[in-house]
């Protein structure tokens, strides 16, 4: 019964949403049932393979680029308390500066093609990597690092015998935000750009009227967001099923 509940929740929602567009009459252009929805998802036909592949090379480009940059940076925020205090307030800054206000001039600066379009993407999706790793980083309990330390491990060697498997359930926790972060990024980049794209139909769509169309997309980008996620989770219960049974302790900094 409980695995009914999903699908039942969103059927009802539809039929609602659906019989409130008929019985108020509202206009198609303002709010479109979502019978109207599918047949513009259905005439748009193949062309839905060119934007999903536009908007999936900028969402897994930013995220790569997010990883290939966040992952060592969490790592020496987690191994130097001089970087925490350095390199930490300026995240935060970035972070809570909306990347609408960033895209452009990332648009302007390196240009409309996939570069620029990634790196909006990463810039999104960075922070809850570098927090995430971080934390789970720190968190290693005390007496495995004192135990390391004893037998005069190398540093680095702990960080890969110990402290990453300790982080491995944060550093999941960080990759599922960061890859739906991706997603918004990605679009955000493509409305600035002007390109092809989910994002673009989705801009290109309401300024023509073609609002049906423009709810189509906004669904796609949904279903690719929830299946990204998704799949994080499931690489993570695939090749660290061993983490959820981590203890969660706090622990210092090394």
């Amino acid at each position: 019964m409980k695995r009914l509940t999903t699908p039942f929740t969103i059927v009802a929602v539809l039929a609602v949403w659906e019989m409130a567009c008929r019985l108020l009459a509202i206009p198609s252009y303002i709010l479109p049932p979502p019978s109207e929805i599918a047949v513009a998802a259905i005439e748009f036909g193949p062309h839905w393979w060119v934007s999903i592949y536009e908007t999936l090379l900028t969402v897994g480009c930013g995220f790569a680029l997010a990883l290939g940059v966040g992952f060592p940076l969490a790592v020496v925020i987690a191994r130097s308390s001089t970087a925490y205090r350095a390199i930490y307030p300026l995240l935060v800054i970035k972070q809570s500066t909306p990347i609408v206000a960033i895209a452009p001039i990332i648009i302007v600066s390196f240009g409309t093609g996939l570069m620029a379009k990634a790196l909006v993407a990463a810039t999104v999706a960075i922070f809850p990597i570098v927090v995430s790793t971080a934390t789970g980083l720190i968190a290693t309990p005390k007496e495995y690092l004192e135990l390391a330390r004893s037998v005069h491990e190398d540093p680095w060697k702990a960080l890969i015998r110990i402290r990453l498997p300790f982080a491995v359930r944060h550093i999941f926790s960080g990759l599922r935000v960061s890859i739906t972060l991706a997603v918004i990024g990605a679009v955000v980049a493509e409305f600035v750009s002007a390109g092809r794209g989910l994002g673009y139909l989705v801009y290109s769509s309401t300024a023509f009227m073609r609002t049906p169309l423009a709810f189509a997309a906004l669904l796609m980008l949904g279903i690719i967001g929830l299946s990204l996620f998704s799949m994080v989770g499931l690489i993570q219960n695939t090749f660290f099923p061993w983490a959820k049974d981590m203890p969660d302790e706090e622990g210092a900094n090394a």
